[in-house]
């Protein structure tokens, strides 16, 4: 059978950028990485990044920082017959204000809006995060 022409177009292996390969250590010990899309993975892609988070943890967006792009930051509790109870708790940074999230969550970040840090205080089970900026790559502005 000929490979299909779209095939490109599917990803179901993990392709991580090199930078976060290098920090993959560190990040595996509080979440484990899914999937990762960019314009590197796929041309002409925009970033999307997924991991499930599983343990208590200062993470890695430990500073404030933002994008020339929106971003949307998603935080999704994993039980099917409660699916809006997070089983936890996030705490992430909005410009100069907290906020503690322990409910299915979604973030509109726009252009240029400060966030992090991003802290995970609890997990009572597995706690399924994404986000997804709107170019090609996850870059941060400090």
């Amino acid at each position: 059978m000929a490979p299909l022409r779209t095939a490109k177009y599917v990803v179901t292996e993990l392709k991580m950028p090199e930078s976060k390969k290098l920090i993959d250590d560190e990040y595996s010990k509080y979440a484990r990485r899914i999937l990762w899309m960019d314009d590197e993975v796929v041309d002409g892609a925009f970033h999307m990044n997924t991991s499930w988070f599983l343990e208590v943890a200062q993470t890695l967006e430990d500073r404030p920082h933002a994008h020339d792009t929106d971003e949307i930051i998603g935080f999704f509790g994993s039980d099917p017959s409660d699916p809006w109870n997070l089983n936890g708790e996030v705490e992430i940074w909005l410009e100069d204000e907290k906020h503690v999230l322990d409910r299915t969550t979604m973030i509109f970040v726009p252009a240029g809006m400060v966030h992090c840090p991003l802290n995970i205080n609890r997990v009572d089970r597995p706690i399924f995060h994404f986000t997804i900026v709107t170019s090609g790559k996850y870059v941060q502005n400090k």
